[in-house]
């Protein structure tokens, strides 16, 4: 196989991102076809770009057998469905997060994904695993650099300036709410981290400047306290209405020290020194913040297919984690204590 050939499905924000760095800047990786209910992005894509095949029926992408490998960054509602179609087609599979809205639909694809794991690849989108800075922070733990991790604490904000975009996707149910959507990765990145799944979840949540939220059985503002099975604690913050911009923070407290990833969310080295005083700007987005790591993740899955070996994220790493998700989303509209 001199290179993967892909076609990815969903050309949105983050899709456009990633078929960018599978066209330009991954070498053993090929972008071959583009699947879109949008007619215009694929117009662009194609011309721009020079891909060969430009879809609106993900069905009939997976008909071409040219393929070999399907990406999938099209709404969270999809992604089971299409992740199935793909794995029985005998295409290597990656799929953004989450592995699906419902823990029954995640746990059904992953009875289908271990099925094919002899020949096929599959691997979710869990990028924040292949972030330079969260990676040394897992290595400083798992060194004991500080003891006995205890506790975790997760800031997930993002900037005001995006609310307008995520009430329409959210609007047409695509996103699953606040915890599934957004704080999903944090609560990976405890299980990652903490070596443990969760075992009891509080939620709680509301909207305060933006009702209509509310008015889609939604928070704009979330926080979740869950309890390890090791004992351990975490503190889960997520925001839609950040004014500074994006905000993306990490503390793992162990009984031998504490590490912080984040802490200040800096555009980048500079400082700007004017009349207002000096400034550090923030990261504006989530392509921004993570472009390092959505490239690295990409090439992980590439090699993965190239050298027929399986990725490090797994099919259970996203059950366990819609699992802990969707009882905080439970327990948010409850009020109730949820057990897992």
């Amino acid at each position: 196989m001199n290179k993967v050939k892909v076609g990815i499905v969903g050309l949105g924000r983050l899709g456009k991102q990633h078929a960018e760095n599978i066209a330009f800047r991954i070498p053993n990786a090929e972008l071959t076809a583009v699947c879109s209910i949008v007619e215009k992005e694929i117009a662009e894509v194609q011309k721009n770009w020079g891909i060969k095949y430009g879809y609106t029926d993900y069905d009939e992408m997976l008909e071409n057998k040219e393929l070999d490998a399907i990406f999938i960054s099209s709404p969270s509602s999809f992604h089971c469905e299409q992740i199935e179609k793909a794995l029985k087609a005998e295409f290597h599979v990656f799929s953004e997060k989450p592995l699906g809205l419902y823990l029954n639909e995640a746990e059904k694809v992953a009875k289908v994904v271990n099925e094919c794991r002899d020949k096929q690849v599959f691997m979710l989108g869990f990028m924040r695993r292949y972030d330079k800075s969260y990676v040394y922070a897992k290595e400083k733990i798992e060194e004991g650099a500080i003891g006995k991790p205890i506790l975790i604490r997760c800031y997930g904000l993002d900037p005001t300036s995006a609310i307008g975009s995520f009430l329409k996707f959210a609007k047409n149910n695509y996103s699953g709410g606040l915890f599934l959507d957004m704080a999903i990765h944090d609560l990976d990145l405890a299980r990652w981290y903490l070596g443990s799944e969760a075992e009891r979840v509080w939620a709680i949540g509301d909207s305060y400047e933006y009702p209509e939220f509310k008015e889609i059985n939604d928070a704009e503002t979330g926080v979740a306290l869950v309890k390890f099975k090791n004992g351990a604690m975490g503190i889960f913050v997520a925001d839609r209405n950040c004014a500074h911009g994006y905000h993306i923070e990490t503390e793992i407290i162990g009984t031998r020290g504490t590490l912080r990833i984040g802490t200040i969310p800096e555009k980048n080295l500079v400082t700007v020194f004017d009349h207002t005083g000096a400034i550090r700007e923030c990261s504006e987005g989530f392509l921004e913040r993570f472009e390092q790591a959505y490239l690295s993740e990409v090439e992980e899955f590439i090699n993965c297919i190239i050298e027929k070996s399986q990725p490090k994220v797994t099919v259970e790493d996203g059950v366990n984690s819609t699992a802990l998700a969707y009882a905080c989303k439970e327990s948010f509209e409850t009020g109730k204590l949820i057990t897992l």
